[in-house]
């Protein structure tokens, strides 16, 4: 069987940690993406992961932006939502006719990409990944779930070492996906904590749980099969999961970038209002990561 030609938009740690586990497993893989830093390090070392008190090494190669996209039987679209407008165009020329899939942070990813021209699907990650350094990750356990039409991918993704499942109700998964985020990701940026340590002290906990169940309320008025208790239980699993992983929103703080708060705690906090369901905690979170974000992304130099 000729080996799977995948590319990935994208240089950041989970953009990183499925290139690599993707290539150990034979596929040919590609990151793309507008970091300088990364693309050197990959280009010259291929991709590192740190697991199990070593670091292996995976092939891969690496291109920019507007370099001609190399064939293929994959693209994965794994850049910051903020980035997707950017970044569509050259996703859906480096699809064509074959798979694209977004498994992105939030709401709002799948439609971008459809008004670009392409015919994305959706697939959700419920792990973590941190980077490291440019090109060396560490990940930790979780699932990827994906749309029944990316079976292939799906088989893929197992055959490096995930656990994916191509599923008939993928909104189902985004929507437990988006509870996990809205409850972790900006409360242990405001806190500058690991994700672990949320579930330690009352306070955060309760604003955890909070934030969760907001979106499982959101999401049941909106149709899907998601209640409140579930999406508290999910983020609080999610959270012992991966207790010791800095999350993608504290780790863009610290290094003064821009984060995902308007795709997830903002997108929710409009979709209750479209549908009268109050989401005070999630407008909160919004307000004190927007805050922490001009303040990192001033203090740049």
């Amino acid at each position: 069987m000729t080996a799977p030609r995948v590319t990935v938009f994208g240089t950041g740690a989970m953009a990183c940690l499925m290139g690599a586990r993707l290539a150990r497993a034979g596929s040919r893989v590609t990151l793309v993406g507008t970091w300088p830093e990364g693309l050197r390090a990959i280009a010259a070392q291929g991709l590192a992961v740190a697991e199990d008190g070593g670091t292996w090494h995976a092939p891969a190669a690496a291109l920019p932006l507007e370099a001609p996209p190399p064939p293929a039987d994959a693209v994965l679209v794994l850049v910051k939502s903020w980035q997707t407008a950017a970044v569509a165009p050259h996703a859906v020329r480096a699809a064509g006719p074959s798979l694209l899939v977004t498994l992105q942070n939030g709401l709002g990813n799948r439609e971008v990409l459809a008004a670009a021209g392409g015919r994305p699907l959706q697939g959700v990650t419920v792990m973590g990944a941190t980077l490291l350094a440019p090109g060396l990750v560490r990940g930790f356990p979780g699932q990827v779930w994906l749309e029944e039409a990316a079976a292939a991918l799906a088989g893929w993704l197992r055959e490096g070492g995930f656990d994916a499942h191509a599923v008939p109700d993928i909104d189902r998964h985004l929507w437990r996906k988006l509870a996990v985020n809205c409850a972790i990701n900006p409360l242990s940026a405001v806190l500058g904590v690991p994700n672990g340590d949320l579930l330690r002290e009352p306070e955060p906990l309760a604003t955890l749980d909070a934030a969760a169940a907001e979106v499982g309320a959101v999401a049941a008025a909106a149709g899907v099969a998601l209640d409140p208790e579930e999406a508290v239980a999910a983020a609080r699993a999610v959270a012992r999961a991966t207790a010791g992983n800095r999350s993608s929103m504290l780790q863009d703080l610290e290094r003064g970038g821009r984060t995902e708060i308007g795709a997830l705690c903002g997108a929710v906090v409009e979709a209750g209002a479209r549908r009268g369901v109050p989401t005070p905690v999630n407008a909160r979170l919004h307000a004190a990561v927007r805050a922490r974000e001009a303040a990192a992304l001033a203090a740049v130099p």
